[in-house]
């Protein structure tokens, strides 16, 4: 005689891929806020599109709680237990009760980042208390759970915050083409399709949580070993560290005079790779003094 079915306990989100305890009076996943009950919606290319963190919706961390509040320009209000601490770019922050404990965060090779751009002052936020951040710029909040053994590359001005469990390091990944400074000269300049430097997010023992920044709507895919991809450079959000970056050049065969030229950015999986619909152009694209860049590969078509 077969034996009655226990009913299921957990529940998968199909947006982050983490189980949780089925609570019928959830709406949102508590590891990464997406909808719960909205269908995926994915098209044939195999890109999926993220549906925004709804209003309102509260991420757990543990014993404290981060919610994102707002459409158009989202606030993160995190609510840290005593013990829990988060880091953030300093000038992200909109407001703190007063017993939230703030403090410097160490980075290595502080010149470097000065001349890269790269923020040089990331604070630390102590609970307990609440303290809210904002990027003051039109967008969509993405949160990327990490589970221990996680990593994923970053492009740079996208981080927003992450909690105390996920380290952070930075790398320069060689990404980049040269372009003479007029016809006869010898002189070379550098351009970094999308920045110098990439930034390193990992968990070792603990989960943790990433939110970043997205600029326009956010969509996702999972590439298979091997499979390669041709994203717009300044459209990535962030990748797998599995995933390969490299650069990748195309001509046109009859453009004359134009010297049109168009840069990509080449993905090779496996991994999970994530763009944003909205993106900046990259200068001296079209420029006809461009040296070939080293790694790159080229094709006319």
């Amino acid at each position: 005689m077969d034996q009655p079915q226990t009913p299921s306990t957990t529940a998968r989100c199909q947006w982050c891929g983490n189980s949780f305890a089925a609570v019928a009076a959830l709406t949102n996943c508590p590891r990464c806020g997406a909808p719960l009950r909205v269908a995926a919606r994915r098209d044939d290319a195999g890109w999926t599109e993220l549906p925004p963190v709804a209003d309102m919706a509260r991420i757990q961390l543990g014993a404290g709680s981060v919610q994102i509040e707002g459409h158009c320009v989202p606030v993160a209000d995190f609510n840290l237990a005593a013990g829990q601490h988060i880091y953030f770019s300093h000038h992200y922050l909109l407001w703190r009760d007063d017993q939230v404990l703030m403090g410097q965060m160490s980075l290595r090779q502080g010149f470097t980042r000065l001349f890269a751009g790269l923020p040089v002052f990331m604070l630390e936020a102590h609970g307990p208390g609440r303290l809210a951040l904002s990027r003051d710029e039109p967008g969509e909040t993405v949160a990327v759970p990490l589970n221990p053994g996680q990593a994923v590359h970053v492009l740079e001005h996208k981080f927003l915050a992450a909690t105390g469990p996920v380290s952070y390091d930075w790398t320069d990944l060689g990404i980049f083409f040269l372009v003479r400074k007029g016809n006869n000269s010898d002189e070379q300049e550098y351009v970094y399709p999308i920045g110098r430097y990439i930034d390193i997010f990992r968990c070792d023992k603990q989960p943790g949580l990433l939110l970043l920044h997205c600029a326009g709507n956010c969509f996702q895919r999972t590439l298979a070993p091997d499979e390669t991809l041709l994203v717009k450079p300044r459209s990535l959000i962030y990748s797998d560290v599995s995933v390969h970056l490299g650069l990748h050049f195309e001509y046109p065969r009859h453009a004359g005079m134009l010297r049109r030229r168009h840069i990509w950015l080449r993905l090779r999986g496996p991994g999970r790779v994530a763009i944003q619909s909205c993106y900046e152009g990259i200068e001296m694209e079209n420029s006809p003094n461009i040296m070939e860049s080293f790694g790159s590969t080229s094709r006319a078509w």
